[in-house]
């Protein structure tokens, strides 16, 4: 089983334009959904959507739309009540894919309730193979939440803990470094602008993010540095360009045909997935890069944030290119 942890979940909200966004203009839109969102929501949907078995773990009144979204969709979950709702994040989405977000803060937690979570999220691991710690963190949480949580995750395991993978942004993506071996996250899901954060935090003068999505062979270098500081490997996506993936044992490149996109939202969140998809059935490094590839791809085409089944994906599209690993 594959548990995912989203502190700051949402209710994602697509509005789709008919044409450019005009700043200061009003305009009508095309279509409007929503889905239950956050990172690791994401994931567990799309995991779910795929016949593997994933447990959300997230805050929530049980009356709130983003867990009613969830029941809807049969998504399993276990939820710490709390009163505030909530956040809703809006995308506005044009032709050719370009997607504007507008994210809420998320509501407020005070200590005792982020002990409660972790608390319900080490009770709710038990067993599990991987555990994910995806996205934002709310108001007032500590930047090295996500390291703290890592390491009470494999003390309580006592010797068979699970996996660890961190996807994230911002200061609790970097602050994942600093947790020490206890800590350090199995697998890292940055986009080129996070691994381009990353590499900074681990010592490593890189490029900037556009030259990281533009030449993969500096990406694959800039995650490198990344593995050397003790995470086990790094899953980075380069939009259009693909992912690479760097382990202490090799690097590899994946590339996908062009697809019409629609709405990148959810796409990085779908290519997690699709690796974990693929790690659980024993597949190569190679391989899990080639069916994140194949999701990331998928869920591009697709309007929202919807997540793709595998079915939906095309793996076999795919090329798989071994990179040179300083």
């Amino acid at each position: 089983m594959i548990v995912t942890f989203t502190a700051n979940p949402s209710l994602d909200r697509t509005v789709a334009l008919p044409g450019p966004l005009l700043r200061g203009e009003v305009q009508r839109a095309v279509s409007v959904t929503q889905e239950s969102g956050g990172k690791g929501v994401n994931v567990s949907r799309a995991l779910v959507a795929s016949g593997l078995e994933s447990l959300a773990v997230l805050p929530g009144a049980d009356s709130d739309p983003v867990l009613a979204g969830l029941r809807a969709t049969s998504v399993p979950f276990v939820s710490l009540p709390i009163d505030e709702p909530l956040r809703t994040n809006v995308a506005l989405t044009e032709p050719g894919g370009v997607t504007t977000k507008v994210n809420e803060p998320g509501p407020v937690l005070d200590d005792n309730q982020q002990e409660a979570l972790i608390k319900l999220l080490l009770e709710s691991s038990r067993g599990a193979g991987w555990v994910v710690l995806a996205g934002s963190l709310p108001p007032g949480f500590p930047a090295d939440f996500y390291a703290t949580a890592a390491r009470r995750l494999r003390a309580a395991a006592d010797g068979d803990a699970p996996r660890i993978a961190v996807d994230s942004s911002g200061q609790p993506l970097a602050a994942a470094l600093t947790g020490g071996a206890e800590g350090m996250p199995d697998l890292l899901k940055p986009n080129a602008e996070e691994l381009a954060e990353l590499a900074a935090a681990a010592g490593f003068a890189t490029a900037a993010a556009d030259d990281l999505e533009a030449d993969p062979a500096a990406a694959a270098e800039a995650a490198s540095a990344v593995v050397r500081s003790g995470v086990g490997a790094v899953l980075a996506t380069l939009g259009s360009k693909g992912a690479v993936l760097v382990t202490a044992d090799g690097a590899w490149l994946a590339t996908h045909p062009p697809v019409a996109a629609v709405s990148t939202v959810g796409a990085g969140d779908s290519a997690l997935a699709g690796y974990l998809l693929a790690h659980g059935r024993g597949a190569a490094p190679a391989d899990c890069l080639r069916q994140a590839v194949a999701h990331g791809a998928a869920a591009a085409s697709l309007p929202g944030s919807t997540v793709p089944a595998v079915h939906q994906t095309t793996p076999d599209a795919v090329t798989i290119t071994a990179l040179r690993k300083d």
